[in-house]
């Protein structure tokens, strides 16, 4: 029992590192629907994201594909940019995308 008990604390202890200085914010994509406009991101991205050391080669082509294939389309709101969208847009441009490719 002590044995389990053990290896329970170990595990959640490595759980934990796991998923220690990993970014929280989340990049919505739409599903990488084919839509019109695009609708506004929720979550701003943490500076964790703006280090190169960081990126997720899943999220990262996420964000390079959404932004390269619906960057010019206008919001569906009829509004400009959020503070959550520019902060993606930015870290698109650092990810060495055309900055022409957005609106």
């Amino acid at each position: 029992m002590k044995k389990l008990i053990v290896l329970a604390a170990l595990a959640l202890g490595l759980a934990a590192c796991g998923t220690e200085g990993a970014p929280t914010a989340q990049f919505d994509d739409e599903r990488q629907s084919d839509i019109s406009c695009m609708k506004h991101q929720e979550q701003t991205p943490g500076e964790e994201y703006f280090d190169e050391g960081n990126w997720d080669t899943v999220v990262s082509l996420s964000l390079l594909r959404y932004y390269t294939s619906n960057g010019a389309k206008p919001y569906c709101d009829g509004k400009t940019a959020t503070d959550a969208d520019q902060g993606w847009r930015k870290l698109y441009v650092q990810m060495g995308a055309e900055k022409n490719n957005l609106r």
